[in-house]
């Protein structure tokens, strides 16, 4: 097989995947953490083998579709934080754009996040097993960017670890208990969040050379 021929196979085998990851999403949006590979499979137009034999298992299609909207995700925070604006309003604008991910597509999170009892037993799927990776990258996301763009000192890397992680795990509790609960707007959670971090933040400079926070 010659080098435009694999080329050509990879390209159709991307293609086809992502097909499958769009109708495995339309399936979340419809059907949230009681999502089955049934249901996915069908949806698609394919026996369940086949779309084992592209994602392996449960855990599999979990970890692509995790991918697919923590890839997104990020790019849109990422966008928040170089937005032209005054470190604070950059700040809550980060936080609400986490919120507004989770509030727009509930049933995407839930299934991320907390499958039902009969999804996570389906082929022993454990979302614990998969969920904290998702949130670890995160972590290491934002410790990166305030890595690079605070100066904070002695221990900056480690400190830097610190707050990534912290706020992301901030960020996850209290977007959970608010979207399960709805104790108030957006815009209150977003301020509240904000002023929790933001006497740190403020007394932080930004790093010479760097992009600025």
């Amino acid at each position: 097989m010659d080098t435009t021929q694999r080329t050509e196979q990879q390209r159709s085998a991307d293609r086809r995947r992502r097909e499958l990851l769009e109708a495995a999403d339309r399936v979340v949006l419809r059907d949230g953490p009681q999502a089955s590979m049934n249901a996915i499979a069908a949806e698609a137009g394919i026996t369940k083998p086949i779309l084992y034999r592209h994602f392996g298992d449960k855990g599999g299609l979990y970890a692509a579709l995790a991918k697919r909207h923590t890839d997104a995700l990020l790019d849109s925070l990422r966008a928040a934080l170089d937005a032209p604006a005054e470190r604070r309003e950059r700040v809550e604008a980060t936080l609400d754009t986490y919120l507004a991910a989770i509030e727009a597509r509930p049933q995407v999170y839930r299934f991320l996040m907390h499958p039902s009892d009969g999804s996570a037993g389906e082929q022993g799927f454990d979302v614990g097993k998969h969920s904290a990776p998702l949130l670890r990258r995160m972590g290491e996301e934002l410790a990166q960017v305030i890595e690079d763009r605070l100066d904070l000192g002695p221990g900056s890397q480690q400190l830097a670890r610190v707050w990534g992680h912290g706020i992301v795990g901030m960020m996850h509790a209290a977007g959970d208990w608010w979207l399960g609960e709805r104790p108030c707007s957006r815009a209150e959670l977003v301020r509240s969040l904000a002023d929790l971090l933001w006497g740190r933040l403020a007394a932080a400079g930004d790093k010479i050379g760097g992009p600025g926070f």
